[in-house]
């Protein structure tokens, strides 16, 4: 992929370039995108995963510079993987169907494990999720391989539905488009003509499950023992976000630290809109929270459950 220019207007710097991976996730072939900070080891790798119906891309918005989580990510110091989820891209045509969440999880941590084996991961994995991806992150972190993980961070996902459930995206289509977006001045006008080139076929799997996540979370909240941060676009049309469904999404966690957020002048789509930067500068600053929490705990508690606190 080609390279991008840093936002400031006179600079001849060229941002990190974002180029194309595969991992071999026991033997399941994953594409993906990666960008690594030039000139020096990863303080850490932030790992991105799609939504519903998107690709890896999704995170790499070109439509705007600065837009991209991954040239983002990269110039401040971090690996950028940005994953295509099993049933996409490459493992699409050995997974025609998809795998269920939890197999996707298995699946995602056998990546990671294998990406670790050949690239320097600075001090962990660190999962951000948008949309049915952000069910992936956290049931990543509710594996029991999850609490090798620095934190999660999701958006465009929460527990009670905002819609009824033949409003949802299924294998006739992906529903109501309007609310994947919201208004569309909150997106650079090539951000419709790029994203064409992101969308892809929902996988049957992940159709036939789209129900059970509201009675499946609660358990799988109560496995997750690493900090977690929620965010909802203004303008999120899929899930509701007022003081009952957000108290319901923190009940049963049992993270160390939980972060519920709202973003201003954002659609359900954030990466691909204009607040993207905005969010993405938000993630990495929990995530420098996560780092910062494990570097400053007494010797005794530095392990991967350090740090247990209040939910905030």
């Amino acid at each position: 992929m080609s390279e991008l220019l840093v936002p400031e207007r006179h600079s001849t710097v060229a941002a990190p370039t974002v180029h194309d991976i595969v991992l071999d996730a026991d033997g399941v072939q994953l594409s993906g995108l990666l960008a690594e900070p030039a000139g020096h080891p990863p303080r850490a790798v932030v790992v991105a995963v799609h939504g519903s119906g998107m690709r890896a891309g999704y995170f790499d918005s070109r439509a705007c510079a600065g837009l991209s989580l991954l040239a983002t990510g990269a110039g401040l110091g971090y690996t950028v993987l940005s994953v295509d989820r099993p049933g996409y891209g490459l493992s699409a045509d050995r997974l025609p169907e998809g795998l269920p969440l939890a197999e996707q999880a298995r699946v995602l941590h056998a990546a990671l494990a294998a990406f670790a084996r050949t690239h320097s991961v600075g001090a962990g994995f660190f999962v951000v999720g948008h949309s049915n991806g952000g069910k992936l992150a956290l049931a990543t972190a509710a594996h029991e391989d999850g609490t090798e993980l620095l934190g999660v961070d999701v958006s465009g996902i929460g527990t009670r539905l905002a819609v009824t459930a033949d409003q949802l995206p299924g294998l006739a289509g992906h529903g109501d488009w309007r609310r994947h977006w919201g208004a569309l001045r909150l997106y650079p006008p090539d951000a419709f003509r790029l994203g064409r080139a992101l969308v892809s076929a929902v996988p049957a799997a992940e159709v036939r499950e789209a129900l059970a996540w509201p009675r499946a979370y609660p358990s799988l909240a109560a496995r997750i023992r690493v900090p977690v941060r929620f965010t909802f676009a203004e303008q999120e049309r899929w899930w509701r976000f007022d003081e009952a469904a957000v108290a319901e999404l923190r009940r049963p966690l049992a993270a160390p630290k939980v972060t519920v957020d709202q973003l201003p002048d954002a659609g359900h789509n954030i990466s691909l809109g204009w607040a993207a930067r905005t969010y993405h500068l938000r993630v990495l600053g929990f995530l420098e929270e996560c780092l910062l929490a494990r570097d400053a705990a007494p010797p005794a508690l530095r392990t991967p459950d350090a740090g247990r606190a209040k939910k905030t």
